[in-house]
C-alpha cells in the first residue's frame, strides 16, 4: 500500500485509536512537503502523551492543535488558530475522525437517552459540519494554488479533500446485516447523518474542485471497537491513506471502506 498525500493535513481526534495512528503514518510516509495537524480535546493531558511524544520524534512536522468537536467556540478558535499557520498553500486535506459513542455498547434502545443522542450528534455531525464550513476558504485557496495537479482529474487529496470518517454500520441497506452484534442508536444514526453531509459538501464544493468523500475504517481494536474486532489500527490506517492516495472525481460524495470498496447508503 502506498501513501501519496502532501502539504498542510489536519487530523481530529488524535490523541488515540485511529486518529493517533493516521497521525503516525503520515508522519512516517509523507515527504517533506508535508505538515500534519493533530487536533484533540487535551493537548497537555495524560491522554495526548503518546501524541506529544510523536511530536517530538518528527520535530517540526507535527503541530498539536486544541480542538473540542462539541464546542463551538473551540472550533472557531482552532480554525483561526490553523489559518495563520497554514501560510498561502491552504489546507490540502481535513480528515475528520473524532467522534464519541454513548450508551456503551451495544447501545440499547432501552439503555439509550435523548442526551445521548444529542451529544453524539453533536460532535460526530455539527463538529464536522462547522469545521467543513469554517475551514473551506482555506480549502479553497487550496485547490486554486495546486490547479495545474492531477491533469484530467481535478479533485484529489494531495490538492484539496473532506475526508469523513463513517462507519459500515451507517448503511440503511445493511442495516438488517449489521444490527443484530450491536445496535448502537446514537452512533448509527449520526454516522448516517454525516454520510448525507459528506453528499451535500461533495455537491456544494465541487464548483472548486474540493473533494469530499467518507470512508469506512473497517471494524478496528480501538476503544469503541473492542478486542474482538479483527482489524489493528496500523492496518486499517494505512489502508484509509493509500485509498486516499487514490481517490478522483468519481470517488466525490461516495462512502468507501479501507480498502477502497463502495458501501451502499
Amino acid at each position: 500500500m502506498s501513501v501519496n498525500l502532501e502539504g498542510n493535513i489536519l487530523v481530529t481526534g488524535s490523541n488515540r485509536g485511529i486518529g493517533l495512528e493516521l497521525v503516525k503514518q503520515l508522519a512516517e510516509k509523507t515527504g517533506e512537503k508535508a505538515h500534519i495537524y493533530a487536533c484533540c480535546r487535551e493537548p497537555e493531558g495524560t491522554r495526548a502523551e503518546v501524541l506529544r511524544e510523536l511530536s517530538t520524534q518528527y520535530p517540526g512536522k507535527i503541530t498539536i492543535i486544541k480542538l473540542d468537536m462539541s464546542d463551538e467556540d473551540s472550533i472557531s478558535t482552532a480554525a483561526q488558530a490553523v489559518s495563520k499557520q497554514f501560510g498561502p498553500g491552504g489546507l490540502n486535506l481535513l480528515i475528520n475522525n473524532a467522534a464519541i459513542n454513548k450508551p456503551a455498547l451495544p447501545g440499547l434502545l432501552s439503555a439509550t437517552r435523548k442526551k445521548d443522542m444529542m451529544e453524539v450528534y453533536e460532535t460526530n455531525v455539527a463538529g464536522p459540519f462547522l469545521l467543513a464550513k469554517m475551514l473551506h476558504p482555506l480549502l479553497q485557496k487550496a485547490a486554486e494554488r495546486d490547479s495545474e495537479k492531477d491533469e484530467g482529474d481535478k479533485m484529489s487529496c494531495r490538492r484539496s479533500a473532506i475526508i469523513n470518517i463513517s462507519s459500515i454500520i451507517s448503511s440503511m441497506e445493511k442495516c438488517p446485516q449489521t444490527f443484530p452484534g450491536a445496535q448502537m442508536y446514537a452512533y448509527r444514526t449520526s454516522k448516517a447523518a454525516l454520510n448525507m453531509l459528506t453528499c451535500c459538501l461533495a455537491e456544494e464544493f465541487k464548483i472548486h474542485n474540493i473533494l469530499v468523500t467518507a470512508i469506512h475504517p473497517g471494524w478496528v481494536r480501538t476503544d469503541m471497537g473492542g478486542e474482538k474486532a479483527p482489524l489493528c489500527t496500523q492496518e486499517s490506517a494505512l489502508g484509509m491513506l493509500s485509498v486516499m492516495s487514490s481517490l478522483s472525481n468519481k470517488d466525490s460524495g461516495m462512502l468507501l471502506d479501507w480498502e477502497g470498496n463502495t458501501i451502499p447508503w
